[in-house]
């Protein structure tokens, strides 16, 4: 099959043939089981995870130890927020979120007011950004966690995560920030951050499909979770079940190679995506969605006035793979409550396109998926 351009990197990477490389053995020779300890089937899973619980501690400056290895991101917000709120419910049953959070937050926050917790969701201006300042002042004395992504899987826009890291810390409330869309795309560091927790995914850095990490800060503070599963104990009790060796060894991989590219990559790959884009802005009625100072290297969001974004798909699909949001709502015909959070308004919403670049796109593919969009002007 002749597939068209690929400009949806936000909603999957192709794994990196070094990854599918690094992972290989662990399916067929060394097969073992990680937990077990009695032989060298086991101590040589055991170790493949070990060097790759540093792989992806060293790309966010973390400790190898706060590494918790899960399925992915979504399993990983869940054990966060669920696992903060379970511990800590005695203490203080606030949490503080932000309108434009992945759904993987947003529902679980929802199902976290359904036993008690009490969730003040934060708006965002027409950037999508959040207000610092808005955000201490919704701080109560029962605040037990603030919960604000890192950058958005729509509009790219990374948020004042810094500002927030020190709010945080000046009120001793732990931080997560669901860093899937800006680890490996930008410089992460977690203790430069003042973040407390924080989730990835492999298959969003050039990594397998299915597995993914949750930091959690051990010292200063130590960050305490109640598991969501128990079994034997994996994880720190954190994440019992038998580890997936090749998807961590290939979301190990991953990071390493990430680690290196951020040099260099993330300047490419801007220079593209402002191409892009200022060939679009050229477009009449063509209007940036988010605030271009601070957006995520791939990453940008139009909305074309006139043009339902579900026509536009439909004229682009033969040319080029794009969405007009996160590929979770992907089938849903209503307008981005992203869009919308940010003041947009349903109609604009909902003729709003997202272009994602990523490792693999050439200059070549940038011309002609702009000639292509622009022919239908």
């Amino acid at each position: 099959m002749n597939y068209p351009v690929y400009l949806d990197y936000n909603a999957t990477t192709p794994c990196d043939p070094r990854v599918v490389e690094a992972m290989l053995p662990y399916f067929t020779h060394d097969f073992g089981n990680a937990a077990s300890k009695s032989h060298a089937y086991g101590w040589v899973a055991e170790e493949a995870v070990t060097i790759a619980r540093e792989q992806v501690a060293a790309l966010i400056g973390a400790e190898a130890s706060e590494i918790i290895f899960t399925s992915g991101a979504t399993e990983s917000v869940n054990i966060a927020l669920r696992g903060m709120y379970e511990m800590h419910q005695v203490r203080g049953k606030h949490l503080i979120t932000s309108g434009v959070e992945h759904k993987a937050v947003l529902d679980t926050c929802a199902f976290l007011e359904t036993i008690g917790a009490e969730v003040t969701v934060l708006p965002v201006d027409i950037g999508g950004r959040v207000d610092p300042a808005a955000l201490e002042a919704a701080i109560r004395p029962d605040t037990i966690l603030i919960s604000i992504m890192y950058a958005n899987n729509e509009t790219g826009v990374i948020m004042p995560v810094k500002e927030i890291g020190v709010i945080a810390k000046k009120h001793n409330i732990i931080f997560f920030s669901d860093a899937t869309q800006a680890v490996g795309k930008i410089p992460v560091n977690v203790l430069d951050d003042g973040i407390d927790m924080l989730c990835c995914s492999a298959h969003k850095l050039y990594g397998p499909k299915g597995v993914g990490a949750l930091y959690v800060r051990r010292k200063d503070p130590r960050v305490r979770l109640n598991p969501l599963q128990y079994g034997g104990g994996h994880e720190k009790g954190l994440r019992s079940g038998t580890l997936n060796v090749p998807g961590i060894v290939g979301l190990g991989k991953a990071c390493m190679l990430a680690t290196a590219s951020l040099a260099d990559e993330p300047k490419r790959i801007s220079g593209l995506r402002d191409q892009l884009l200022d060939g679009l802005l050229g477009i009449p009625g063509c209007q940036l969605n988010g605030d271009r100072a601070f957006l995520l290297p791939n990453t940008c969001n139009v909305s074309f006035d006139g043009m339902p974004s579900q026509v536009m798909i439909a004229k682009l699909n033969k040319h080029m793979a794009i969405s007009s949001g996160s590929a979770c709502t992907s089938a849903t015909l209503e307008p981005s409550y992203v869009l919308v959070a940010m003041g947009l308004g349903d109609e604009r919403a909902l003729q709003s396109l997202r272009f994602s670049l990523g490792s693999y796109t050439t200059p070549s593919e940038i011309n002609d998926s702009f000639r292509v969009v622009r022919s239908f002007f």
